[in-house]
């Protein structure tokens, strides 16, 4: 039975499960008792222990079952033609896998195509036994808790312990993914800072991964010049260009713009914060990039690159314009009106007013809403992916090519490099130091954030 299928059955038995419930809990209410419970809380009591145990069930077993069918077939007479475990091994098993679910349609090696009809046959039968075993807990769940339904049984808080269950459990698993890849970071920087000294990589001023000597690695690893192309576009032009077009955009929203333009002027610059960054960096790869070049050739700098950090800080100032924007307008918003009207009422004009009332007021909003917009824009990747260069260059100079650790990270990820080699494990040493670096400004914004609030509110 197809997954779909079996989700329709189980919802079915469940609604089934609900309406005898109902049915029941409302013949208890006769005379004037009162019930800690309606009908309704019955009905989803029963409702919910038909769902809940053949959907944890099939949860695990999406986990489990691919390891049983591949020990099935395993025992199958063609398995003995593959190949010691390793790679080659896991390949051809997964060929196999794929012919025998029917979602590919030839095979580049024999024994893949001898095992794929073993493991469609195991794979059919370990879903029946999941499909059996699912209704089974279905209506043994359903069954259980019809049996439980009597006038004085406390259904209703019943199921909210199952939804604080849920919540909990929602939590956690956000929490768990975030340790999970906090571990990861962890664990596979220390592989490689056990080759590579981490003052050679913190401090060194050399980065040339394609080259690396065995003896000395940490001498083309220094990621200096990747901290400082991330900061010069990510903290400098970005910001260069985020600062002004936002914060002025916020001031007039709020301050000058009358209702009816704000109510369609506000969204359309919202929109540029749900377009998606691989557009930002076709944009500035394709538009940017060589109208910044032109225009650095047609002032005498002609060895300007058409990767320049320019081209890519602008466009991610760009994209960063609503997060600067909207932190500015909910800062200047949360100060308290009786401040400017009482430096209107001492004769202050409106420009007066908002830089020397509004603005320090709303200051540690504005500054909260600034570090939250650098630690997005130091962890951007496609658009410096599209338009920033690959070569890690020490310079200030916005027309000359530079990289950043996001590039890098993606530079070194794809390849045909081994795992286990310094310049693969680079990658999650940037990956860790970057994570360090926006962990430690989103604090910083937050705690910002909240001091002036607390101020305000």
């Amino acid at each position: 039975m197809s997954g779909i299928t079996l989700s329709l059955v189980v919802a079915g038995l469940a609604l089934i499960g609900w309406l005898t419930a109902r049915t029941r809990a409302a013949g208890f209410r006769t005379g004037a008792q009162r019930f800690s419970s309606l009908p309704t809380h019955h009905g989803w009591y029963v409702a919910l222990w038909t769902v809940i145990p053949p959907l944890v069930f099939l949860v695990i077993w999406s986990v489990v079952s691919p390891a049983l069918v591949t020990d099935a077939v395993l025992t199958n007479p063609a398995a003995t033609q593959l190949p010691p475990p390793g790679f080659d091994r896991a390949s051809i098993l997964s060929e196999a896998r794929e012919l025998g679910a029917g979602r590919a349609f030839g095979a580049f090696n024999e024994t893949s195509r001898l095992l794929a009809p073993a493991y469609a046959a195991a794979q059919s039968r370990y879903d029946w036994i999941a499909t059996a075993l699912a209704l089974l807990l279905a209506f043994a769940g359903g069954a259980y808790a019809f049996t439980r339904i009597r006038p004085g049984f406390a259904a209703r808080t019943r199921i909210e312990r199952i939804v604080m269950g849920a919540l909990l459990a929602a939590s956690l698993i956000a929490i768990l993914t975030t340790i999970g890849i906090v571990a990861s970071l962890v664990y596979e920087a220390a592989r490689f800072f056990s080759v590579v000294p981490i003052t050679d990589f913190l401090f060194g001023t050399h980065w040339s991964p394609q080259v690396i000597d065995p003896r000395d690695p940490g001498a083309s690893l220094g990621a200096v010049p990747l901290f400082w192309g991330t900061f010069f576009i990510g903290a400098v032009i970005a910001m260069a260009v985020a600062i002004p077009f936002g914060l002025m955009s916020a001031i007039y929203l709020t301050q000058y713009a009358a209702p009816r333009t704000r109510r369609w002027m506000k969204p359309i610059l919202e929109v540029l914060a749900g377009v998606p960054t691989v557009v930002y960096g076709y944009f500035a790869a394709l538009t940017v990039a060589p109208a910044v070049r032109d225009f650095a050739v047609s002032i005498g700098i002609s060895w300007a690159s058409s990767e320049s950090a320019l081209a890519a800080g602008a466009v991610m100032g760009v994209m960063i314009i609503p997060f600067v924007s909207s932190m500015a307008d909910d800062s200047l918003a949360a100060v308290p009106s009786a401040m400017r009207d009482g430096s209107l009422a001492m004769g202050a004009t409106s420009s007066e007013t908002i830089r020397k009332v509004l603005l320090p007021a709303a200051l540690p909003g504005v500054v909260g809403g600034v570090l939250l917009a650098i630690s997005r824009a130091i962890g951007e990747t496609m658009i410096v992916v599209m338009a920033a260069s690959g070569v890690a260059t020490l310079t200030a100079n916005p027309f000359a090519s530079t990289t950043t650790v996001t590039r890098q990270i993606v530079d070194l990820l794809t390849g045909e490099a081994e795992f286990d080699s310094p310049k693969t494990l680079a990658a999650f040493a940037l990956g860790l130091t970057l994570f360090v670096v926006t962990l430690l400004l989103n604090i910083v914004a937050l705690r910002v954030v909240k001091r002036y609030r607390e101020a305000y509110e």
